[in-house]
């Protein structure tokens, strides 16, 4: 199914998805046709009403006299109430007659208008102008909110297509008499005005963001009825009654804590009642928490509140059983679940392999004591080095005797600069009984 009105070669700008707008929209709210390919039989005609696609996701349906093809994303002029209004469609084909039939509308109804045509060049620049002018409109109405003193918020403005109409939304705790705000609006824009009240649920569906899990709002993306969310759901799924985890961005409970609702319930089905507690010859066991999915339950005696036990859902039923027939266990030490094993598996690390950097310990001294020693390079001369020339004794300057460890007032030698001084001082004794042993006897 291609789409040949978001972009001018066919391809929707947004979806990236090959130029099928049915398989992953541009807009949120979107249906995954799944008939697209399937062609109807014979004897049947295309069903007459499409889903067309307002600002915010709203989605209303209009009857299609004309039987004009229409694909996924084109832009159409509707009816308005007055006027007309310009809008995307969204879904076309019989999936739009099920999503009619669950909202409860039944074509024949007067509450279903018309659609005229596809939208021109002339509309579309009428509508993207009235688009613009729907942030500094609100802006602007806030501040009129302000200085009338109304216990209300505004949280968005709607242009309709033919710029004559805007319909503004807002939150109130209570009864607003918004009849001079009309007045001040409809002489400020020149535009009808229509309140329509909404709930936080909903603007935060309109406004958007992301949600705790790191994803964007259920209700800005897919979800479009808002079920009642209560504590009971939190309570069902052991979670702690913490206002500030359990609400979401609109300060209601979150949405999401109805999804896996069904999935514990069916789990719930086989625990006893948490109510009854564990008797035993130590004392009356009091039930804390349980893990529902891992079957186990956490009880504490009175004397012993801070040490809980955990005991699995096979045992609590069988001292259930023992309770209903008058007998006691010894206690419930003996049915603990996280008791650790005495059987511990013994080994001995012979070869060493466990260490990962054992390479890198290897010969770390050795590398020390080599980078302390030089060696003087083959023909080159040894600056330390004495000639064998014999000196006569009394003309040398006395060396000064280099202290051997630090406790004689040194700094201690590193490397092997005491090797080589010990070797300096044989050399220049050996050099000096040459010289004696050479010279003439008389």
């Amino acid at each position: 199914m291609g789409c040949g009105s978001c972009s001018t070669s066919g391809i929707p700008k947004g979806c990236k998805s090959n130029g099928s707008c049915g398989v992953k929209g541009c807009e949120k709210h979107t249906v995954f046709d799944w008939l697209s390919d399937m062609e109807l039989p014979g004897h049947l005609a295309p069903f007459e009403y499409v889903e067309v696609r307002f600002k915010n996701g709203r989605k209303e349906y209009y009857k299609n006299p004309s039987q004009i093809r229409l694909y996924m994303g084109d832009v159409v002029a509707v009816e308005g109430n007055p006027g007309h209004d310009i809008g995307a469609v969204s879904l076309t084909g019989e999936l739009v007659r099920l999503q009619m039939n669950k909202r409860k509308l039944r074509p024949e109804s007067p509450d279903v208008r018309k659609l005229y045509r596809k939208a021109n060049q002339r509309d579309i620049d009428i509508w993207q102008s009235a688009r613009d002018r729907e942030h500094e409109t609100m802006v602007r109405s806030r501040e009129i909110v302000k200085e009338l003193n109304l216990n209300m918020k505004l949280s968005d403005v709607e242009y309709q297509g033919d710029n004559a109409k805007a319909t503004f939304y807002y939150i109130a705790d209570e009864r607003v008499d918004f009849r001079e705000l009309i007045k001040v609006l409809a002489s400020e824009f020149k535009i009808r005005v229509e309140m329509r009240q909404i709930g936080t649920r909903q603007e935060a569906g309109k406004i958007g963001g992301i949600g705790s899990c790191g994803r964007e709002l259920c209700c800005s993306t897919w979800l479009t009825d808002f079920r009642s969310v209560n504590t009971a759901a939190a309570r069902y799924q052991q979670l702690s009654l913490n206002p500030t985890k359990l609400a979401g961005q609109c300060g209601k409970l979150k949405c999401c804590l109805n999804y896996e609702l069904d999935t514990y319930l069916d789990a719930l089905k086989n625990f006893p009642d948490t109510n009854k507690n564990l008797e035993t010859k130590a004392g009356r066991a009091y039930f804390q928490k349980m893990d529902i999915f891992k079957e186990l339950l956490w009880y504490a005696l009175p004397d012993q509140g801070n040490e809980w036990v955990a005991v699995k859902l096979e045992d609590v039923k069988h001292i259930m059983a023992l309770n209903e027939k008058g007998e006691k266990p010894e206690s419930l030490i003996d049915f603990n679940a996280n008791k650790p094993s005495e059987e511990s598996v013994a080994y001995e690390n012979v070869v060493g392999q466990d260490e990962l950097t054992r390479f890198d310990q290897k010969g770390r001294g050795d590398n020390r004591r080599r980078k302390g020693r030089k060696r003087p390079a083959k023909g080159r001369s040894n600056p330390n080095a004495q000639s064998n020339s014999p000196k006569p004794e009394g003309k040398g300057k006395p060396q000064a005797k280099a202290p051997q460890n630090s406790k004689e007032g040194g700094t201690p030698n590193k490397g092997g600069a005491s090797n080589r001084n010990r070797n300096n001082r044989n050399r220049r004794r050996k050099n000096n009984n040459t010289g004696n042993n050479d010279a003439p006897k008389s």
